[in-house]
């Protein structure tokens, strides 16, 4: 159903012109003009609209210029075409299917690259019958274009696909809304898309849902991530023309057409970084000197919380805005839907923004004024002009605030506030299931340094709080459900937060962080280097670390002496296979060796394993007990398909384990854990720690 506070046109093809829930047209007339070569559809304005879209200003600081003072919004309808004109930038899409084959902007006939018109920007989900293994492409091609709205101020087009079950097993078992929006006075354009499938439809996994962008390789040669993430990349052709490594995304660039190129490698996972900081990333042009980026001013619609991580712009040159991914999570982060089961979800919108400067001026300008904008945008979230009825406005959703504390009287016998505590709503579930929720909407903020929060902008429905707190383990969740209403406000007063624990800690390792990147992170063979990252921290980010666990340990496996040895040089980042030659792994047993100066023999200790990150691994724990043969003390079974060993992350999905040990297990003086990881046979299966914790038994306090 459509609000009438807009004119829709649906044109099934050009051939077919309809109107769709119509409700004035405030002054218009359609006309329909017949040709020789087929039917074109021309809308004259005769009679100025009794409704007129707000102007909205842009910062601009190079595009600068007041909305107000730039040409009209216009609409261009061609034979298999729509153009979208705002006479700063022109936007070409394929009718009915709604690919973006053309950007003209700064006199640069096209941004993006000359291939396929269905490969330049695009939709796209990687979808599968539960029934079969994989995934199949889908390119979301509409088969109907509706003129949503179209003044001199705003446009708003809406490329539609209806499934039915005659389709089944071609594409996707959703509805699909592709929709673009150009403004008056904006130098680029947004999008979002509704998928939604029906009660009753075909059970599916989707796997990933994102939007591509191929740009001119020709123009775009720097690539921006973050202030420290910049680099000229290699082409298209010298990966081809390259070594491809231990997987095809990874390729040592043996003779780049950019000779300063030559030996490193290339590998697009090295880009990637958590949802929460990708907020703007993309290209620059030099000649002339050109910014396209692509800005996303809220998570709200991605997956997995604030820290599930996904890809941004890489070699191609590509961007992409990445909406939902198995990624770093593996495949349960897959949206799974069985037994019929509705879904509707609304992805975006999202802003592509072009800027451009002076031949006299830093290019870097374009990624100074490109943050600007993206405050911009993210300021003005939630947007007042998308025009689907799905996407609610600020004065349709909620707002829910309060403090959280932590309690934990071995740490301090005051309650502690929860510092930078990351909080946030999302669908209800168990303690900590926000990080492999991806149906609903999840909205996050960061509470100040006295663990005061505010989450604003939250649509109206049912949701749990949950939370966690940097350098405290574990996971927060409020019992009780929470309800927005829109236009409510919610004070939920003081929570307090008791991490789990049983009695003081007698030893730890780490910091409570989920992330191993306080560890030793070796640097890496000099023959496979990115050299971005040789002087930057996130040096976990460099190809092949795995192997270099074999370099540094060549002997024997890590062994770790509480009270001499330092986690920060001495436990390393992953717990991975040894090279044994031959591409031949094996699994490895570290040593955590400890003293104890007295020991409660009828009290219990517990063993705390936070673990940042499981790919196909299990994790064995024995106490003063070195035969791997033996049965152990506790294991986690098989845990994890996240691959962030692989991906060069620094986390995946978080874990958390804790084991009781009997007094009478261990001994006055030396002691030993052994922490095995049992599954071989590839260098990739393993474990990062976030954070070990031996506790013992609890105090009268």
């Amino acid at each position: 159903m459509f609000s009438d506070r807009y004119v829709c046109i649906c044109l099934y093809n050009i051939d077919d012109l309809q109107v769709c829930g119509l409700s004035e047209l405030m002054g218009r007339q359609w006309v329909l003009m017949c040709g020789l070569t087929g039917v074109v559809v021309h809308l004259f304005l005769v009679g100025e609209s009794s409704l007129k879209t707000p102007y909205r200003k842009f910062s601009g600081s190079i595009n600068g210029q007041e909305p107000m003072l730039s040409p009209p919004v216009n609409l261009h309808i061609l034979d298999q075409h729509v153009v979208m004109d705002n006479g700063l930038v022109n936007v070409t899409l394929s009718s009915p299917q709604g690919m973006v084959t053309a950007i003209q902007y700064n006199g640069i006939d096209n941004l993006l690259e000359p291939n396929k018109e269905t490969n330049r920007g695009y939709w796209d989900v990687v979808w599968g019958n539960p029934e079969h293994l994989g995934g199949t492409y889908d390119l979301l091609e509409g088969t109907r274009l509706c003129i949503v709205m179209e003044d001199e101020n705003q446009l708003e087009l809406s490329f539609t696909r209806t499934w039915d079950s005659t389709l089944d097993g071609d594409i996707a078992p959703l509805n699909v809304d592709k929709r673009f929006i150009m403004l008056r006075g904006s130098p680029g354009f947004y999008l979002y898309g509704i998928l939604e499938h029906l009660d009753g439809w075909p059970d599916v996994n989707i796997y990933q849902g994102r939007i591509v962008f191929k740009l001119e390789e020709r123009l775009f040669q720097y690539m921006a991530v973050s202030d420290e993430r910049q680099r000229i990349m290699p082409t298209k052709e010298d990966r081809v023309n390259g070594q491809v490594l231990d997987y095809p995304e990874a390729v040592l660039l043996t003779n780049p057409s950019n000779p300063f190129l030559r030996g490193e490698v290339d590998d697009k996972y090295q880009y990637a970084c958590d949802d929460k900081d990708n907020q703007v990333h993309g290209w620059i042009c030099s000649d002339p000197p050109v910014g396209f980026w692509m800005i996303t001013p809220s998570d709200e619609f991605r997956t997995g919380g604030p820290v599930k991580q996904d890809l941004t712009s890489h070699v191609g040159p590509t961007t992409l805005s990445m909406f939902f991914s198995t990624h770093y999570a593996g495949e349960s982060l897959a949206i799974k839907l069985r037994s019929g089961e509705p879904w509707k979800k609304v992805f975006g919108p999202v802003f592509v923004y072009l800027n451009s400067a002076s031949p006299d001026e830093d290019v870097q300008t374009l990624w100074e004024d490109a943050k600007e904008q993206m405050l911009t945008e993210t300021q003005s979230w939630p947007y007042d002009f998308p025009l689907s009825e799905d996407f609610p406005r600020a004065d349709q959703r909620g707002t829910v605030s309060g403090r959280l504390l932590v309690r934990d009287r071995y740490i301090n016998e005051a309650l502690m506030t929860a510092n930078s505590a990351f909080v946030g709503l999302a669908s209800p579930g168990d303690t900590g299931s926000w990080q492999r929720e991806n149906k609903g909407y999840q909205f996050w903020t960061q509470a100040d340094a006295e663990g005061f929060f505010f989450i604003k902008g939250v649509r109206d429905g049912n949701y749990n709080l949950y939370a966690w707190v940097p350098s405290i383990i574990g996971d927060y969740k409020y019992e009780a459900l929470i309800n927005i209403i829109p236009g409510r406000h919610i004070r939920l007063g003081a929570l307090v937060y008791d991490p789990p624990r049983e009695g003081p800690t007698v030893w730890e390792i780490g910091i409570p962080d989920r992330r191993a990147a306080e560890f030793y992170v070796p640097y890496p063979n000099p023959a496979l280097m990115n050299q971005l990252y040789v002087n930057l921290s996130d040096r976990y980010r460099q190809y092949g670390l795995w192997d270099r666990y074999s370099d540094v340990y060549p002997d024997e496996d890590l062994a770790y002496t509480l009270g001499i040895s330092n986690y920060e040089m001495d436990w390393f980042f992953a717990q991975v296979n040894r090279n044994v030659g031959n591409k031949t792994y094996i699994p490895t047993t570290w040593r955590i060796i400890f003293d104890l100066d007295d020991v409660s023999e009828t009290g219990n200790y517990v063993l705390r394993l936070a673990i940042a990150s499981a790919h196909e691994a299990e994790l064995q724990v024995r106490v003063n007990e070195a035969d791997v043969t033996t049965p152990p003390h506790f294991t986690t079974g098989f845990i994890g398909k996240d691959n962030a060993i692989a991906r060069h992350g620094i986390h995946g999905l978080y874990w958390l384990y804790a084991t009781e040990i009997s007094g009478s297990q261990l001994v006055t003086r030396s002691n030993t854990i052994y922490l095995t990881q049992s599954r071989g046979n590839s260098p990739f299966k393993g474990i990062m720690y976030d954070y070990i914790r031996l506790e013992g038994p609890p105090e009268t306090m």
